[in-house]
């Protein structure tokens, strides 16, 4: 059974930085891995996601500012947050994806981690 765990989230001001980390277990193949954003009342949106070779792909709104990567032959993955805004306020989820090419999670749903972003 695929677990995420995901962790690095917190309070900054508008214009910091925070760097998001998610482990996957329970999976022995190397897979693409999405990060996902939750706010209160909102649908979970696809933020960004990175192939097993590192090709990445990013939501429109957070172009320029965030970066995933992850660590080599392995299904651990960063999402590196900068220039935060208020609005990127929300819960923070990782998953696993069938597709790089489009929004795919197929594992359980983790904890998540908050990303609180004030004015």
């Amino acid at each position: 059974q695929v677990q995420l765990v995901e962790s690095g989230g917190g309070l900054v001001q508008a214009g910091g930085s925070l760097r998001l980390s998610c482990v996957v277990s329970g999976i022995d193949q190397i897979r693409s891995i999405g990060w996902y954003r939750q706010d209160t009342s909102k649908p979970r949106e696809f933020i960004a996601v990175i192939s097993p070779y590192g090709s990445a792909r990013y939501e429109d709104s957070v172009k320029g500012r965030f970066t995933v990567s992850r660590d080599s032959g392995k299904n651990t993955a960063y999402l590196q947050m900068n220039s935060l805004k208020p609005e990127d306020t929300g819960v923070y989820y990782c998953n696993v994806e069938r597709t790089f090419v489009e929004s795919s999670p197929f594992g359980s749903w983790g904890q998540g981690t908050q990303v609180t972003v004030s004015p």
